[in-house]
């Protein structure tokens, strides 16, 4: 059985490829405890309160986007198509220039991108503060600075790309309601950074989850936040996910 001492830090999986980082976080499988306070984070996300602040439904029908990034986008992209009112979530690139909008430059950490996913939503049927709630509670970490999990640099920080003034005091309102109620054991650092420009990833990462669910990095990091969205979220869960092409499975 592993030790804590024999297993790779942090810092040194952040140039692995992504396999071999699940890999080698899977090993925390086998270390008594690591499971359970696994369990106990998830259970933690499922006793966030709703935003105070909202925004009001439009008056009038149309769509809406929101971009949220929390660490690999694989698996914050599938939690959103699993949402009721979602018409379309798809992986890509927010923070920084269209020229660098590429997988191998971003996973450098050097070009202000953070994997991100642009959510496409009926705000008739989920609000932007709904979106925020299953954001903080099932998507991701917030409290986790520059990583999550075995994915470590800028690039899988968690951050808010608000396109409007509106869904930046929402935001802005949420964070601090969720600190000040002490909903996690360390402070939210979820950066709220103004939308300059998404952009989407290449083919083979748009519903990842849903065409590779036994990769192992997607059933250790991303299958329970499925799990987990559809026990806290059982009213906003949809069995069906919508995918990038605008169909279901």
């Amino acid at each position: 059985m592993p030790s804590l001492s024999s297993l790779p830090s942090l810092s040194s999986l952040q140039n692995w490829p992504k396999v071999l980082r699940a890999a080698a976080a899977a090993l925390l499988m086998l270390i008594p405890g690591a499971a359970l306070a696994r369990e106990a984070a998830a259970r933690d996300g499922a006793s966030l309160p709703a935003p105070a602040l909202d925004l009001p439904k439009p008056a009038k029908p149309g769509a809406q986007a929101a971009v949220f990034a929390g660490g690999c986008f694989w698996g914050v992209q599938a939690v959103f198509e699993h949402v009721k009112g979602v018409q379309r979530a798809v992986s890509g690139y927010a923070g920084g220039a269209a020229g660098t909008a590429h997988y191998e430059l971003v996973g450098t950490g050097t070009t202000g991108h953070a994997e991100s996913v642009e959510v496409t939503f009926d705000p008739a049927q989920v609000t932007f503060g709904q979106l925020l709630q299953i954001f903080f509670s099932v998507a991701h970490d917030p409290t986790e600075l520059d990583f999550q999990g075995p994915d470590v640099g800028p690039q899988y920080r968690s951050a808010v790309f608000f396109s409007d003034a509106a869904q930046q005091r929402v935001a802005q309102a949420y964070i601090a309601q969720l600190n000040t109620a002490r909903a996690f054991p360390k402070p939210v650092v979820t950066r709220l950074d103004p939308l300059k420009g998404f952009y989407p990833a290449e083919a083979y990462h748009q519903d990842y989850l849903l065409l590779h669910p036994d990769q192992p990095y997607i059933v250790f990091n991303d299958l329970p936040k499925l799990a987990q969205l559809k026990r806290a979220f059982p009213a906003r869960f949809r069995e069906t996910p919508v995918t990038v092409a605008g169909s279901t499975r």
